[in-house]
């Protein structure tokens, strides 16, 4: 096995790659009343997010459609998973910390399962990818802060 085979093989695991098929529970449907979108720069990859919030603003449904490497729809599956409940403050602080430990600058944020994702760290090229649902989020979660 060659050395970039076998880096492939730490990052393309099958506990990513069952993660990656997490979003079919997930659909993006047109009653999510906020929407946001990301790209990711190094790689192309795009996720499209809607969300409905409950009363205090936090999330109470989730709906992503992602054009993403299999560590973009892990982590966007990841995502998913752990939002429901979370307000925009939640989400944005999460995000910070992701870059942070992508960048090697901080430890692996608190978020449900990030673990599973952990190998992308080593891979500057998918962490865009890895960032797209906390970065449409966020756009998402901004409509709802302009209109209150």
């Amino acid at each position: 096995m060659s050395a970039t085979a076998g880096r492939a093989e730490r990052l393309y695991t099958p506990q990513v790659l069952a993660l990656a098929t997490v979003l079919a529970s997930y659909p993006l449907t047109a009653d999510l009343p906020l929407a946001g979108e990301a790209r990711s720069a190094s790689c192309g990859s795009r996720l499209r997010l809607g969300l409905a919030l409950d009363g205090a603003g936090r999330i109470a449904r989730i709906g992503v459609a992602a054009q993403a490497c299999a560590v973009g729809q892990a982590a966007a599956g990841l995502f998913a998973q752990g939002a429901v409940g979370r307000d925009a403050a939640a989400i944005a602080l999460a995000r910070r910390q992701l870059e942070q430990w992508l960048a090697g600058d901080a430890a692996l944020p608190d978020w449900p399962g990030l673990e599973a994702i952990s190998a992308a760290q080593a891979f500057p090229a998918r962490h865009g990818a890895v960032m797209l649902a906390w970065r449409a989020a966020e756009a998402a979660l901004s409509q709802a802060a302009g209109t209150g």
